[in-house]
């Protein structure tokens, strides 16, 4: 089979295009003829060298994926062959024409999306919503400020947020104003015009989708008694957070599960939930997806698509 492949770590220059052997289920596992896989941050960044050397080379990029059940491995139960799934792989290999996933992340793709809108989904939209309703706690009324709201996490926030009864200012540069507002956004904010921490508004829960070394700006932005969640690894002063009475969260990135999964679908299926696609890139490619990744300048997700879908 095709793949993208690395044998050192580097910039999007590494990525090659070049075949490799299948992979085999194991016990619990599903062999997925992949149709679609999302490009996430930690795929360059465990590609660069950020994660460390976590994940032994060579290696095979992507956790996102839509495809068709090709195989079902010992115990897998619940899956058939030919049946159209989508979740998260456990260690990578998405980026390929084939890819084994943990059973218990995977899920029946949601009917009304394509597999390239499928695929953006797992990592993305599950972040979100554990972020805002779980690790936020997330009540209606609440005024909630997305940080890189026109990214792959920050547009599902949007969406998440309205649609559990918050008001929400969503931050980005103009030319998402339009957009974000449909999906949901109250006010808006334009960061290239007025930094966050000079918000007119002050939120309840802020949810940071940007990270950096300069989270502490988000801090003006949240009221007194407020919360923080970060869904991108920053610099958050603990000594500044509690002079202004903000509970900062930790970046947590638990496992999906078959039933986050169904969940999403479900929402997605009724229309309370929508995919925005930044583009769309074939596999031999996917060096191109990477490097507007990592641009961070995205109105949505980067998919990959495989070329051979018959």
């Amino acid at each position: 089979m095709m793949a993208i492949r690395y044998h050192e770590r580097g910039g999007p220059e590494v990525l090659r295009y070049e075949r490799v052997p299948r992979p085999s289920p194991a016990a619990g596992e599903l062999l997925v003829r992949v149709r679609a896989s999302s490009v996430n941050p930690g795929d360059w960044q465990i590609r660069s060298g950020l994660a460390g050397d976590r994940f032994a080379l060579p290696y095979v990029p992507g956790w996102d994926i839509s495809g068709v059940v090709e195989q079902a491995g010992e115990g897998a139960a619940g899956f058939r062959e030919g049946e159209e799934v989508y979740g998260m792989t456990a260690s990578g290999g998405g980026h390929a024409e084939y890819a084994v996933i943990p059973a218990a992340q995977a899920a029946c793709k949601p009917k009304s999306l394509s597999h390239a809108e499928a695929a953006a989904v797992p990592m993305s939209a599950f972040t979100a919503w554990r972020a805002l309703l779980e690790q936020g706690a997330l009540r209606p009324g609440e005024t909630v400020l997305v940080n890189g709201a026109a990214g792959g996490v920050g547009h599902f926030a949007v969406q998440i947020a309205k649609r559990a009864g918050a008001k929400v200012v969503a931050v980005a540069s103009g030319r998402n104003e339009a957009w974000l507002r449909e999906l949901g956004a109250v006010e808006f904010l334009d960061y290239t015009e007025v930094p966050v921490d000079r918000s007119p508004w002050r939120a309840d829960l802020a949810l940071d989708a940007v990270g950096g070394p300069d989270g502490d700006r988000l801090l003006a932005a949240v009221k007194p008694g407020g919360r923080l969640v970060p869904v991108a690894f920053g610099v958050y002063s603990p000594d500044k957070a509690a002079a202004r009475s903000v509970a900062v969260g930790e970046v947590l990135m638990p496992p999906i599960s078959t039933d986050a999964l169904a969940r999403l679908a479900a929402e997605f299926d009724a229309g309370r939930l929508r995919v925005v696609l930044d583009s769309v890139y074939p596999l031999r490619d996917a060096y191109l997806a990477h490097e507007r990744s990592e641009g961070r300048r995205l109105r949505g997700k980067i998919v990959i698509e495989m070329e051979t879908l018959a």
